[in-house]
């Protein structure tokens, strides 16, 4: 199912990026500059590409929260931390590191520091 749903999800993202592309310029970004007060007062009626825009928006947006969703349930309210104590126990028949007793910590003060023939 959430396959489906993911690959629903990329053709309504790729779809929503052509016909945004596809629209014609209005100009004046964002209303900058745009100047109007004439007649016509604000903008033209929707044409036909911005409520085929809008509904793949829409669309995009249902399948987002779907996904959400979808992964929100398959977590079923574990932790990281849960998954991650599961999978961290030791085995017990691995070898144990050798014992090297003293032999890693630097000489005393009383020893001379002289190499051995090992």
């Amino acid at each position: 199912m959430e396959n489906v749903v993911l690959i629903i999800h990329l053709i309504l993202a790729l779809s929503l990026i052509g016909t945004v592309l596809l629209q014609r310029s209005e100009g004046g970004g964002l209303g900058i500059g745009g100047g109007g007060g004439g007649a016509t007062g604000g903008r033209p009626p929707a044409s036909a590409m911005s409520k085929f825009t809008w509904m793949l928006a829409i669309a995009f947006i249902c399948t987002s929260i779907a996904l959400t969703l979808i992964a929100a349930e398959k977590a079923g309210g574990s932790s990281v931390v849960d998954r991650l104590g599961d999978g961290a126990v030791q085995d017990e028949s691995a070898p144990a590191l050798p014992d090297l007793g003293d032999s890693l910590l630097p000489p005393s003060a009383d020893e001379p520091l002289v190499p051995t023939g090992d």
